[in-house]
């Protein structure tokens, strides 16, 4: 389905990361410093057939459980991604505010409409790991795309080995250009890592959670400029108390306890004081 570029596609070796990106660390992370556009232009300039690698989106719930839930998977998952990308606008904040950090914005939601509007082509093969018949539906109707593998795993997928093994076969079985997971936090970062681990896919893997619900309209995005006042969160907080609620409190929350305590010992989040970095 896609054109081979004579790379050898080896089990869990990484992909260097696009020259020229500078890096900086964040809260233990080091983030690229690329906004929405800048990095789907990076990530369309891979060609079809390079070997798998995967971008995350780190927002507060992932600083959260990068330091206070203690998962070592997901600190592996961080630290074989090919691109971070930051996420989350309370994050952001907190870097300009605390450590004098301007680091840019790029939502996955933000990069994923980005990538559909200006580099994906009708022919483009695409996979699309979660969501229901409807997105690959819309995907099709609105963009144009003709090329389009959908596999929607089963609630809990992720703590069920066989199910997981299902996803990467369908992921090999489909090589795709760009390969959307769109199951959710943490399981689509996870489920990245296990394709990465494994071996021998092909493209871009793309951790952006609900995005493709978004592009697609199935679900509505918070007005632009609520976004760019960093209050999305409050808006679907707003729009569905009882499912974000969970989301805002208990995962994302925390996110100021570490920033504060990063503030205080910066060399032990990997940064660097602001007077240092003059």
């Amino acid at each position: 389905m896609t054109a081979g570029t004579g790379d050898e596609v080896q089990a869990g070796v990484d992909v260097p990361p696009p020259a020229g990106i500078p890096e900086v660390t964040y809260l233990g992370v080091p983030v690229a410093r690329l906004d929405a556009g800048q990095a789907a232009t990076r990530i369309a300039a891979r060609p079809p057939g390079a070997p798998f690698a995967y971008v995350v989106t780190p927002n507060a719930a992932h600083f959260t459980r990068i330091h206070l839930l203690d998962d070592t998977r997901f600190r592996d998952v961080y630290a074989h991604a090919w691109m971070r990308l930051l996420d989350g606008q309370v994050p952001r904040a907190l870097a300009k505010l605390l450590f004098g950090l301007d680091l840019p914005h790029a939502a996955g939601s933000d990069t994923t409409a980005a990538l559909l509007q200006r580099h994906i082509g009708p022919d483009d093969v695409v996979a699309v790991i979660g969501g229901s018949e409807e997105v690959p539906k819309r995907l099709a109707s609105l963009y144009g795309l003709r090329c389009i593998a959908h596999h929607n795993p089963p609630m809990g997928f992720i703590e069920r080995p066989e199910e997981v093994e299902t996803c990467v076969d369908f992921i090999l079985a489909h090589p795709a250009r760009y390969v959307f997971f769109g199951v959710g936090t943490p399981q689509g970062e996870y489920l990245a890592y296990r394709v990465w681990q494994h071996g021998g896919a092909v493209g871009t893997g793309l951790c952006v959670g609900g995005a493709l619900n978004f592009a697609t309209g199935l679900t509505t995005r918070a007005p632009e400029y609520i976004r760019r006042a960093g209050l999305e969160w409050a808006h679907r907080l707003a729009l569905n108390p009882v499912g974000h609620a969970r989301r805002v409190f208990v995962d994302s929350l925390p996110v100021l306890w570490i920033a504060l305590a990063a503030r205080l010992n910066p060399a032990a989040y990997g940064m660097k004081r602001e007077k240092d970095r003059r």
